[in-house]
């Protein structure tokens, strides 16, 4: 089996080349928009199909593409990535002392057929001080995730106090579920 990856994250790949399946990095240029009316839960699922459903080469038998999305989501708010040290500031405010959600969506496609999931964690941070999220912004630059942080990172050792459920999800890739879906779908289950 070879993994085609459609995802520009550095964490993605780094999780999914982990896994000792021979991966190739493809592009898929698709509008990431989704209506309003989307339950929260739901939004990472379908970014990923619509990721997917952007890929137009054809795949190889032994071939699977992988597209995946992570939102994060407080309340019924999701969370994309901020544009400015101000909206990451405003993000990590909103986390700090609250329980927060992450969904990763993952599409996997084979030449015969497709198969979507959503991994769902729940998130405890502690209350941050504006000091810990200033220094974690102005050393870390979590511009590129979203929610603003980087579980794997410095203010993920600090300011989490407890998950529920994948820490890979929280990275960006359930890769338990992932395999396990790759394997059933592959028929090696």
């Amino acid at each position: 089996m070879r993994l085609l990856l459609a995802s520009k994250s550095p964490r993605r790949r780094e999780l999914l080349g982990q896994l000792a399946i021979p991966l190739t990095i493809v592009d898929v240029d698709v509008d990431e928009k989704v209506s309003g009316e989307l339950p929260a839960g739901q939004v990472a699922e379908t970014l990923a199909r619509l990721k997917a459903d952007g890929y137009r080469v054809d795949i190889a038998a032994d071939e699977v593409l992988v597209t995946a999305d992570t939102v994060v989501v407080l309340g019924n708010q999701v969370l994309g990535k901020p544009h400015s040290h101000e909206e990451a500031a405003e993000m990590l405010h909103g986390l700090s002392g609250k329980v927060h959600q992450v969904y990763t969506g993952v599409c996997l496609r084979s030449a015969e057929r497709s198969v979507a999931f959503t991994e769902r964690t729940d998130v405890h941070f502690r209350q941050m001080s504006d000091s810990e999220i200033e220094y974690y912004i102005d050393h870390y630059k979590p511009y590129d995730k979203a929610g603003a942080y980087g579980i794997q990172e410095w203010i993920g050792m600090v300011g989490i106090e407890r998950i529920e459920g994948c820490y890979y999800n929280v990275m960006g890739l359930p890769v338990a579920r992932l395999y396990r879906e790759l394997m059933s779908l592959m028929g090696q289950s």
